[in-house]
């Protein structure tokens, strides 16, 4: 089998509405690189619902992780990959049509070790947007205690430099996309490269307000304040592992 330029990671757990949108805006993408391989990956996490059969419908690969841990899901899916550039994207969320240009052509440059995107849910409320200023005031000293402000949203790097940083810390149950970003930004330092952010946006759904309510995050801070750290199972599994 001829081997890809890209492999797109998806983890999914129960992603039935959705998913068909993000492989379409792949498609969509993949449209601006004819010239290079695409090979989709999407890791099935506890799925029971359409997920993996709309997958393979779009000719993606299912790969199967049954735990509670995002940074697992993703490290899963990363394993089947074959191409030389990696992206992960979440099974809700909408590449740019530009976006896998911008990729090869930053990661060609020789410039970038990888980097990231901007999100934007597709969707705004009044509660969506005071949750996101309350989220960023408390990660944004996180972030700067790391060593500065970073994009994520949409991973995308070498399938060697990931492996080489070891991919997403299993140890984490949240921020774990956090934490890879620092890594992999601080691995690139090393060969003076630096950590890219792509333009335009990549837009996500408001699954999550949708379903908890948008004001959730702020009425309930203590749980809110416990997924920042990481580490609390708990939390992560009422907000994340626990629901659909």
């Amino acid at each position: 089998m001829e081997k890809p330029t890209f492999s797109i990671v998806i983890p999914a757990h129960n992603e039935e509405q959705y998913i068909g949108k993000c492989l379409e805006a792949i498609r969509t993408a993949a449209k601006q690189v004819p010239d290079c391989g695409i090979q989709i990956i999407v890791a099935a996490n506890r799925c029971t619902d359409r997920t993996a059969e709309i997958a393979k419908q779009y000719g993606a690969e299912v790969v199967e992780d049954g735990s509670r841990c995002i940074a697992a899901v993703r490290n899963t899916g990363a394993k089947a990959a074959r191409g030389a550039y990696l992206v992960t994207v979440d099974a809700d969320s909408y590449m740019a049509e530009d976006a896998l240009k911008q990729v090869r052509e930053k990661l060609e440059s020789g410039k970038f070790i990888g980097g990231g995107a901007n999100p934007r849910f597709e969707r705004a409320s009044p509660g969506i947007f005071f949750t996101t200023i309350y989220i960023a005031v408390h990660l944004v000293p996180v972030m700067l205690r790391s060593g500065g402000m970073l994009s994520g949203a949409m991973f995308w790097c070498r399938k060697a430099d990931f492996d080489a940083v070891g991919g997403f810390d299993e140890s984490l149950v949240s921020l774990e996309d956090l934490d890879f970003a620092r890594r992999l930004r601080d691995y690139g330092k090393r060969s003076g490269k630096k950590y890219g952010t792509l333009k335009g946006w990549l837009i996500t759904s408001a699954r999550k307000f949708d379903q908890f309510g948008d004001w959730y995050l702020l009425k309930n801070r203590k749980m809110t304040k416990a997924i920042f750290t990481g580490k609390d199972k708990e939390a992560a599994n009422r907000y994340y592992y626990d629901v659909r």
